[in-house]
């Protein structure tokens, strides 16, 4: 490895973004419905450290200009969105490589 950033890293970082989001939204209901925190202080962690490595790449690949600016906002806002990962990957990511 060469130390660069690829578009291929990135495609995985936001894939397991999307499955660590769902991962997180079942274990919700276990920690405030049945009172079970565990799973979800785990879950949340995971997905938090995730999410902040999408972020990274998302900048440093908008800032090398691998996409425009507002690319970068829309799959910035995509992360927050369910499933949004997923429709970044299959509308702009797939066809990117």
């Amino acid at each position: 490895m060469n130390g660069k950033i690829t578009l291929k890293q990135f495609r995985w970082i936001a894939l397991i973004e999307g499955v660590s989001y769902i991962c997180f939204a079942i274990t919700m209901p276990l920690k405030y419905f049945y009172e079970i925190p565990e799973p979800n202080y785990v879950v949340g962690m995971l997905h938090g450290v995730v999410f902040m490595l999408f972020c990274f790449w998302l900048l440093v690949l908008t800032l090398r200009k691998t996409w425009s600016w507002s690319r970068g906002v829309l799959f910035f806002i995509a992360s927050f969105i369910p499933f949004g990962t997923f429709y970044i990957d299959i509308k702009y990511l797939r066809k990117a490589q």
